[in-house]
């Protein structure tokens, strides 16, 4: 299984959507919530290009965006692949 770390505020709801797409198909994935941490921010927009706004997810250290681009990922039937390769 794909080895997959989200970065999240917990009050999010981009968030929480894009972690309940994850829960429905049954990912095991490592969450850093980084509410207000301002140096965990820095940390997270250095790994992901310059993005600052939550979520952002990385699958097998690759970055794969936001709430919407995890959806669209889901519905162009590519997140099942991403998934499925192994770290």
């Amino acid at each position: 299984m794909a080895n997959v770390e989200i970065y999240t505020w917990r009050a999010c709801p981009f968030c929480i959507r894009a972690k309940a797409l994850l829960d429905r198909k049954g990912v095991a994935y490592t969450e850093f919530a980084i509410d207000g941490d301002e140096a965990a921010r820095t940390a997270m927009a250095a790994k992901s290009g310059g993005r600052r706004s939550v979520p952002q997810t990385f699958i097998n250290g690759q970055h794969v965006g936001g709430c919407d681009d995890l959806h669209a990922l889901e519905r162009s039937g590519q997140l099942d692949a991403l998934l499925g390769a192994n770290a």
